[in-house]
């Protein structure tokens, strides 16, 4: 499968985006989903996954609640609403995925920057 990630840009503090990943290639039901994301001079973390089967949706701490994951399988494109956000959700944002659960997908996009600043 192969991911493209759109949707980044510039936000003011408590502003909101929504993020899109296009996927292309292998049924894209067939695969569970998640969003990374990497700050400058940080290690990148986990930021949400929905289950390709039955949609149940995780999200880390630091997201919960502002953040919600979705898709589309017939339009093969994986969401990311961001609520609320703040200058620490500053970062480059990588849709993946894989056939099972795991903490390291198989399948990378190659990333779309989100900047929050006033």
């Amino acid at each position: 499968v192969q991911l493209q990630a759109s949707g980044g840009g510039l936000v003011q503090p408590g502003g909101s985006l929504r993020l899109s990943c296009a996927a292309s290639g292998r049924t894209f039901s067939e695969y569970t989903m998640y969003w990374f994301r990497q700050a400058p001079g940080k290690e990148r973390e986990f930021v949400a996954a929905i289950i390709r089967n039955d949609g149940r949706t995780y999200y880390s701490d630091s997201v919960k609640g502002r953040f919600t994951i979705s898709r589309d399988n017939a339009k093969n494109t994986l969401y990311l609403q961001m609520n609320s956000l703040n200058p620490e959700d500053t970062a480059v944002y990588y849709c993946a995925a894989d056939l099972k659960a795991t903490d390291n997908p198989a399948h990378w996009g190659q990333g779309t920057q989100v900047t929050v600043s006033s």
